[in-house]
């Protein structure tokens, strides 16, 4: 069973070294539905995040693109304090009020994954963001972008087994979805097949 989207995305003021975009630049090439340089610099044009209900996790979807054009990614990332065995590891950071973070490819993530799904089945949408400053005050933040689910399946009631989820990892304007979808002012950014 798959729950809500409840919660807030908290945020720290914080810096990360290396930075999520240096991280980016040195992954993506690698991976077989990237087109662009070999040595990309990257800008983020988008960004969006989950709430993760047991508070562990950190959910993050960055679209982003070379500084000189081409065409937009779709990279969903988690932040975790631990190695997640048999997910696909982009990089390692050091956060600095949270520590080590381990950043996965969140297409491997189960937390996101199931945060995903939840959002295309139920209508949801990104989670409300807040940014904790140096005094520990939480402070509203807006996000960068908007997203929602078109599906219309009760929280709590949706299915699992046999449903098929497709990240969108190119936006290029040639993804439709003839079925429950994240969509967002970019286009289709994630389908489900299957229900």
């Amino acid at each position: 069973m798959i729950g809500t989207i409840p919660g807030m995305a908290l945020l720290h003021r914080a810096t990360l070294v290396p930075g999520k975009l240096d991280l980016l630049a040195a992954w993506l090439p690698a991976q077989p539905w990237y087109t662009g340089p070999a040595e990309p610099s990257l800008e983020r044009v988008g960004a969006f995040r989950f709430d993760d209900p047991d508070g562990a996790v950190g959910l993050e979807t960055l679209l982003v693109r070379a500084v000189d054009g081409g065409p937009v990614y779709v990279t969903p990332l988690t932040y975790r304090d631990a190695p997640l065995d048999g997910a696909a590891l982009v990089g390692t950071t050091e956060h600095s009020v949270l520590g080590p973070r381990w950043v996965y490819d969140a297409e491997t993530d189960p937390v996101y994954r199931t945060a995903l799904l939840t959002a295309i089945l139920t209508g949801g949408t990104e989670a409300p963001e807040e940014i904790t400053d140096e005094h520990g005050t939480r402070v509203p933040r807006t996000p960068l972008m908007s997203v929602r689910g078109t599906g219309a399946f009760a929280a709590g009631v949706l299915p699992v087994a046999d449903t098929g989820l497709e990240l969108v990892r190119v936006l290029d304007g040639s993804a439709a979805s003839a079925g429950p979808a994240l969509v967002s002012e970019f286009g289709v950014l994630a389908r489900v097949h299957g229900v």
